[in-house]
């Protein structure tokens, strides 16, 4: 199990303006990586960090108003970092500026770069994101083993990719608001180690063996969470996103003791439940119920319903609001 613990926090939000640039910069020097920043707002730089540490790796929650943020290389040489940082943007957009090109993030993409090679990331609105902060050592040995050739963008190549993306998010959006207590975040840094070497690995022309299972299984479970009220959800069109056979996609779910029939039904059956039972139920219609969670026929729910739990669902609901 990883270790999960706040490191620290930070706002220049009870710092006077004209000293926020200078407290940043200073900040992220200890905390996270050197750098320079420059904000245009009549306001100054307002900002926010919390650092936190996932055994091995360190993720730092930023949000701010549009400023930028350089690594030059000068400061490169005056302030090694031996790391790989993975920046998912989940709120505006940004320009990252690296020695030999440029790339433009929007919400919902992922970039991956290396803090040896001077960069710029500028953001022209207010701004969220989460950085994985991944020593580059820890980066070739569970990721890629040739290392990062150069900075890449994840989250619009394929559907597989955009898979691999969201399910990266949904990991790092638990982990850094830190619910799902020690069981929950389980294997929190390898997945997201696994997620990471997926997406890179791909990139760099290699390809998932046996040991990407669990990862692929991880952005399987995700998707099929986020897609639970979809009535045409099934093994084909899971398989489909991550660019895989039906028939793969049973291998990957064999260590569960199920198959993602099996899987998405379990699912389905575990959210009608707690609608049943939950703040509410007694105004709650059966019928919509089995329709929000993908159902065709409520009779059909029913028994499904009556198999796995010992009740059908208007006892399982009576017994609630009693």
């Amino acid at each position: 199990m990883s270790p999960l613990s706040v490191i620290s926090r930070a706002t220049t939000e009870h710092v006077e303006p004209p000293e926020r640039i200078h407290y940043w910069e200073d900040y992220n020097r200890r905390a996270l990586v050197g750098l320079s920043c420059t904000s245009y707002s009549e306001q100054g730089l307002l900002a926010r960090q919390t650092n936190i540490e996932l055994g091995k790796l360190r993720l730092a929650d930023i949000s701010g108003n549009a400023h930028a943020i350089e690594r030059s290389p000068q400061t490169v040489r005056s302030t090694p970092k031996d790391s790989v940082f993975a920046s998912l943007l989940l709120t505006g957009e940004a320009v990252f500026l690296h020695e030999n090109g440029c790339l433009a993030a929007t919400a919902g993409e992922l970039c991956l770069y290396d803090t040896r090679r001077p960069y710029l990331f500028g953001f022209s609105s207010s701004m969220r994101q989460i950085l994985v902060d991944v020593p580059r050592e820890l980066f070739t040995q569970a990721c890629v083993g040739s290392g990062l050739p150069g900075p890449m963008l994840f989250g619009r190549g394929t559907a597989r990719e955009g898979a691999l993306v969201a399910a990266l998010s949904t990991l790092l959006g638990t982990v850094a608001s830190l619910r799902g207590g020690p069981d929950g975040l389980a294997d929190a840094e390898e997945n997201v180690l696994d997620l990471l070497g997926q997406l890179a690995e791909e990139r760099t022309g290699g390809r998932p063996g046996p040991d990407a299972y669990r990862s692929q299984l991880i952005v399987a479970e995700d998707y099929i969470d986020r897609h639970l009220h979809d009535p045409g959800l099934g093994a084909a069109q899971v398989a489909g996103v991550l660019g895989i056979s039906v028939r793969h996609l049973g291998r990957i779910f064999e260590s569960t003791g199920r198959s993602p029939a099996r899987h998405i039904m379990e699912r389905r059956l575990a959210g009608a439940r707690r609608e049943l039972t939950g703040p509410g139920a007694r105004e709650t219609r059966i019928a919509d119920v089995a329709h929000r969670w993908g159902f065709s026929s409520q009779a059909h729910f029913a028994r499904l319903f009556r198999s796995r739990f010992g009740l059908t669902p208007s006892e399982a609901r009576a017994e609630a609001t009693q």
